[in-house]
């Protein structure tokens, strides 16, 4: 599987990180409130040219924390971003970090590019005009092909920065660091775990469907997703056989487009887990319905992590 690594992360355009050698990255705290049973700190961390706002949840005792990076969905809703996984704006459903930080996570929350506060021309944080948030979003990626990057390896430089914070932080354990994300954002945990060993455990949830069957079935893919050679060598079963043997939970839905083909998925990575002696640790909870999240489905994922990091 180091192979299959090293060669997905070329296709991408990344290096694979060395522990050892990652410098630290810089952050700033703008601002700090007191939440019942939790901090919520407003942050940006340094990324390349980039500077990342995120949300940085501290529980009320810090010592020894496991710690999670959550990756935020798209659902056309570009203007909320990390608000929506800290429960101040969106969807109650999408809160994980509010309520990991209450079971003792140190939670990480960045936007990812052209969310939120990193979209262009910001001038609050609501809708800007019609279609201009997905243009913006679109150019993003357009402008890297055409430079023969991707904007996947921009989330994913993003990403890896936010484990090395985690990383960094004294009151973290590092051996019980993660990530999760639902849809976009779980496609991002999906990536982000296959690439970087430091993660020790992952939920993506409505993101298990390789690019084959999105083909097949006219099934949209998103712009970080638009890797150029990658179908026809890898698909996202590849990546889960990459994040064997560490602990990594795929919540699926028997009527979602973009978890359809998740069974085979974890059909075909099981034997990556076998090698390891490591089946035990591949787990995968299909529901009825579609793609939104339930409150069955975010019980049971806090419930897993809790459990498992």
């Amino acid at each position: 599987m180091k192979q299959m690594k090293h060669l997905i992360a070329k296709t991408i355009g990344i290096q694979l990180p060395s522990p050892g050698t990652l410098p630290p990255v810089p952050y700033q705290v703008q601002e700090s409130i007191q939440e019942e049973g939790y901090t919520r700190q407003l942050l940006t961390y340094d990324s390349g040219s980039d500077s990342v706002p995120a949300y940085l949840l501290l529980p009320d005792v810090l010592s020894d924390n496991p710690a999670i990076l959550i990756h935020h969905q798209h659902n056309r809703e570009h203007h909320l971003g990390k608000d929506e996984v800290c429960g101040l704006a969106g969807n109650p459903l999408q809160a994980f970090g509010p309520a990991l930080a209450k079971r003792g996570f140190v939670v990480l929350a960045p936007d990812s590019v052209c969310f939120a506060n990193r979209r262009r021309n910001l001038q609050e944080p609501a809708p800007l005009p019609e279609g201009f948030d997905f243009w913006q979003h679109y150019n993003e990626m357009c402008y890297r092909l055409i430079r023969g990057e991707c904007l996947m390896k921009k989330v994913l430089e993003d990403a890896r920065n936010g484990i090395t914070l985690l990383y960094s932080l004294p009151y973290v354990c590092p051996g019980r660091i993660g990530t999760m994300g639902h849809s976009y954002g779980g496609n991002t945990a999906l990536f982000l775990s296959a690439l970087d060993d430091r993660v020790l455990f992952c939920c993506a949830s409505g993101c298990a469907c390789t690019y084959e069957n999105r083909m097949q079935n006219n099934v949209g893919i998103e712009i970080a997703g638009v890797i150029p050679g990658i179908h026809g060598r890898y698909d996202i079963d590849d990546l889960v056989c990459c994040i064997a043997p560490r602990r990594l939970l795929l919540v699926s839905a028997e009527e979602d487009k973009y978890s359809m083909d998740a069974p085979c998925i974890v059909e075909k990575a099981g034997h990556a887990y076998a090698k390891w002696g490591a089946g035990q640790n591949l787990y995968h909870k299909r529901y009825p319905g579609g793609h939104a999240m339930t409150q069955e489905r975010f019980d049971d994922i806090i419930e897993w992590l809790a459990t498992y990091a």
